[in-house]
């Protein structure tokens, strides 16, 4: 019940028309009624008494009563699926706008195609609770009140008997309602996994075929479509046999109404009219109390995809903005990290960093895979919050700063560029939607990219595709540089912007990465030290520390951790010449 009222919180801003729902419902629920009733003055009245004035208006009314059924039928159903649908589309854009507010740690734990499941298979369960269930809720609640009023009108006595059985039948609805809303939560974690399946095989079909996996990912996946289809035939059975359970439960009552009725009927006690309007009205309650069985099915189903939304929903961003947070505004001077340190859950990933860039230096971080140069410049975007220690930004500890503002000064282009199935101008423009078309271009040119962007079949105007899939390396990230350019940051973010291109794209992106560097204070992460000579400073770490610090031959000299890095990519007969190596040295180097 707690979960069912949180999520009929939903209703509150469409009161109104829930309210004339309700009211629809009731004339509804009043010439059901009505129509029972009209049995027993049909048969008394009219037939047994050969009235023939009365019959000739007897049509007329049974008419009149169906179109006035009818047109608060139309009205009923029409307002509960307006306000059923507007909650649904309330609580899917909740969902998704709460998604965006999480911290990226959230998406780490929570693989993306269950999120989606929870967005699209979870909210379609939710419809049925609230639009189907909710109608047939209070139209049948309305309509069992209208024809037990009949009933105990017309034979209290009779009456009494009846409602024996309505007992027996709500225990199977409650019990069979139980099991449902267990294999519903099941089924719905399992379509979660298929989906996760589904966008791996299908976003890295590449990958599945270049190592010929087709027959494992097809495995893969009908296990679990097979489990998926167990947890649903258990559903169905239950779902199943309710229904012939109920119509057992009636048949039995029906039964005893019947001879106990046409008994009293044989001895006098009551008319034929009285008798047959009684049945005609629990003829009628029997449907709606059967239906109630399939509501509170669809309730349950609903409920077990509720507490998995709600579960979203009520998760806290871990990062957010602090109360009265200041609001970053000029041109940073400075970022300087004083002992910072960061694990992720157990790990230690970083231990006691420190050190400052001034506005406008380029300083460069490198060392072995997994050292944690990606996560030491996470923590200035507060993608995610150092575990001890402050990363301070003109003074200010960047948690005392509005998370808005400190983003809007801080431009990033890594490896895996992120673009989106639009346009090449609203990819460059995202971010800053509202530019100007001419601004766009610019920043399309001073990226090396409008000249590939007109060759295009219809320009700037043109889809790239899923990630840009229409594009080719080089060209994808010049688009994600000219991204940058637009939104004209003052920190600016390289993680190994040029890794995965070949020699020739290489070269175009650095050039437009050089036009980009200027004037900002940036922070590079590269495995190619070829791109990272010009650094104002070259940071390196291993294994989460800073084992050495300074410019490009400073470092060299050293003959520390960069000069090893260094050796391994540039051992050439040029590199041999300018540090004065011959092969013998060259390779005790390397050993």
């Amino acid at each position: 019940m707690h979960l069912y009222r949180r999520l009929l919180q939903f209703i509150k801003p469409y009161w109104t028309r829930l309210a004339g729902a309700m009211v629809c419902m009731l004339f509804v629920s009043a010439a059901t009624s009505a129509t029972a009733y009209l049995v027993k003055p049909v048969l008394d009245d009219i037939f047994f008494q050969r009235d023939l004035d009365r019959l000739k208006l007897l049509p007329l009314v049974i008419v009149g009563l169906f179109v006035f059924k009818g047109i608060f039928d139309y009205g009923q159903a029409y307002l509960m699926s307006y306000v059923g649908q507007r909650i649904i589309a309330d609580l899917r854009e909740k969902i998704y706008n709460h998604l965006q507010s999480l911290s990226l740690s959230f998406f780490t734990r929570n693989p993306t195609g269950v999120l989606m499941s929870r967005i699209t298979n979870d909210v379609t369960l939710i419809q049925g609770a609230v639009t189907d269930a909710v109608t047939g809720l209070l139209k049948d609640f309305f309509t069992i009140i209208g024809l037990v009023g009949v009933i105990f009108y017309t034979d209290w006595k009779l009456a009494i008997a009846a409602v024996v059985v309505f007992p027996l039948a709500i225990y199977p609805i409650v019990n069979f309602g139980r099991k449902l809303r267990s294999y519903s939560a099941r089924s719905q974690t399992t379509m979660g996994d298929i989906s996760t399946i589904l966008l791996e095989t299908i976003s890295g079909s590449r990958i599945v075929k270049a190592f010929n996996m087709e027959d494992y990912e097809r495995k893969r996946f009908a296990k679990e479509n097979r489990r998926l289809l167990g947890i649903i035939m258990k559903s169905v059975r239950v779902r199943a046999i309710s229904h012939p359970l109920m119509e057992t439960l009636g048949g039995l009552g029906i039964a005893f109404i019947v001879f106990y009725g046409g008994y009293n009927v044989i001895k006098g006690v009551s008319t034929p009219g009285t008798f047959f309007s009684f049945l005609a009205a629990l003829l009628m309650l029997y449907e709606p109390v059967k239906r109630l069985s399939g509501v509170n099915n669809a309730i349950q189903q609903g409920l077990a995809a509720a507490s998995r939304i709600f579960e979203v929903l009520d998760t806290v961003p871990e990062i957010r903005s602090k109360p009265g947070a200041k609001v970053l505004s000029s041109v940073p001077k400075g970022i300087e990290y004083q002992n910072v340190s960061f694990k992720y859950e157990e790990d230690w990933v970083l231990k006691n960093i420190n050190f400052h860039i001034k506005a406008g230096e380029m300083v460069a971080f490198v060392g072995a895979s997994g050292g944690g140069k990606t996560t030491l410049v996470n923590l200035l975007p507060r993608f995610y919050d150092v575990s001890s220690g402050r990363v301070l930004i003109d003074g200010w500890d960047i948690r005392d700063v509005t998370v808005g503002s400190l983003r809007g000064m801080i431009g990033i282009v890594t490896q895996q560029t992120i673009l989106f199935n639009d346009t090449v101008k609203n990819n460059i423009a995202y971010g800053k939607i509202d530019q100007p078309f001419e601004e766009i271009v610019k920043a399309a040119q001073a990226a090396y990219a409008h000249g590939f962007i007109q060759n295009l079949p219809r320009g700037y105007d043109t889809i790239i595709g899923e990630q840009g899939v229409k594009l080719s390396g080089g060209e994808r990230q010049r688009i994600s540089i000219a991204r940058a350019l637009l939104k004209n940051a003052p920190i600016l973010i390289l993680d190994e912007a040029t890794s995965s291109l070949d020699s020739e794209s290489e070269i175009e992106v650095q050039k437009a990465l050089e036009f980009l560097m200027q004037g900002r204070t940036t922070l590079v992460i590269a495995h190619r030290l070829s791109t990272i000579r010009k650094a104002d400073r070259i940071v390196v770490i291993n294994n989460g520390i800073i084992v050495e610090e300074g410019t490009h031959e400073e470092l060299l000299e050293k003959e520390g951790e960069y000069r090893r890095l260094y050796l391994l990519q540039f051992i050439d007969s040029d590199l041999e010449k300018a540090n004065g190596l011959e092969n013998g040295q060259r390779l005790s180097v390397i050993s």
